[in-house]
């Protein structure tokens, strides 16, 4: 199933650096389709994608259906439930200290095909942003460069609400001092790059690609972004267990594409969050989904999630 939505002209200059002329900002193209990431890559074009900014599921583990309907019912599996706390229902997340060494060497292959699949269809210098966790970061980063990426360092998403911290299961009235673990305050983003075409300068020339874009004249990008939870409206149009906010993709999107030009893919768009930050800084996307749920909350979610206005950690209203 293939869904193609056109809201703007087809690509266009970031409405940060070059802002219209008219109220309406200008939007970019998108196009999501219902299918299994693994062989779209396969099947599409080389050298056609100019960057990926994705939130994956890890290999699929926490999003099998019998993980999902205990995640539902709110007892066992992969899905940790936290209690309410002053009346509010904590949204579920993925407990990844209960992972096998099987389900680890499932996740090793899961990025490694992905990474191999991936590859031909980039652009020289095209870079990659995969969010990821500090428990398994490494079983996605070692298959990325083992498959020809480079490593050009971590996005460090600040989040206050993360898990960890907790005293000892059933044992916390007899060790009230100690914490099994970190509480965990940040979210890794792997950042990768296919390698460029001589020079960056050259790459620039030749793909647009092999760089971040600036914030300003005088602000480069960042490694770390204070980010909060998605909440409120921006959580009622997208009840994706792995929401990621639009504060926060708005500007990982927007330095994806260093001259604001070529396609940004998302191959498990999940509820289409990257897409809807993309569309809103006036790039073009393309998003993929297996699941068929999930995929029809996206083509909901979308165009409510590109007029969405968000607000910045401090809760401030920011601009598009």
């Amino acid at each position: 199933m293939i869904l193609r939505r056109q809201i703007g002209p087809s690509i266009s200059p970031s409405p940060i650096l070059h802002p219209p002329k008219r109220e309406t900002p200008v939007l970019g193209v998108y196009e999501t389709h219902n299918v299994d990431a693994i062989d779209w890559l396969k099947a599409a074009k080389p050298r056609s994608i100019h960057a990926v900014v994705t939130d994956p599921p890890y290999g699929l583990v926490e999003y099998k259906p019998e993980e999902l309907r205990k995640m539902k019912n709110g007892r066992g599996g992969v899905w940790r439930i936290p209690p309410s706390f002053d009346g509010c229902v904590r949204r579920p997340l993925p407990r990844f200290t209960v992972l096998r060494e099987s389900d680890k060497e499932d996740l090793r292959f899961f990025f490694a095909r992905f990474a191999e699949a991936l590859m031909p269809v980039l652009v020289p210098g095209a870079h990659v942003f995969i969010a990821t966790n500090p428990l398994v970061s490494y079983l996605v980063y070692e298959p990325f460069i083992k498959a020809g990426f480079e490593k050009r360092g971590e996005i460090i998403r600040v989040i206050y609400t993360l898990r960890g911290g907790d005293r000892p299961k059933n044992a916390h009235e007899e060790f009230p001092d100690v914490s099994v673990m970190p509480k965990s305050c940040w979210e890794p983003w792997g950042l990768f790059r296919r390698p460029c075409e001589g020079r960056v300068q050259d790459n620039l020339r030749k793909w647009g690609t092999g760089g971040l874009r600036r914030i300003s004249d005088h602000e480069p990008f960042k490694d770390m972004i204070l980010s909060s939870p998605a909440r409120g409206k921006e959580r009622e149009i997208a009840p994706h267990p792995s929401l990621k906010p639009q504060y926060f993709l708005r500007q990982i999107v927007r330095a994806a594409l260093p001259l604001g030009r070529g396609i940004i893919l998302d191959p498990f768009m999940g509820s289409g969050s990257t897409i809807a930050a993309a569309s809103s800084c006036g790039l073009k996307s393309i998003g993929l989904e297996i699941n068929p749920d999930y995929f029809k909350m996206a083509q909901e979610a979308i165009p409510q999630l590109v007029a969405f206005i968000p607000k910045d950690a401090k809760g401030n209203g920011s601009k598009r």
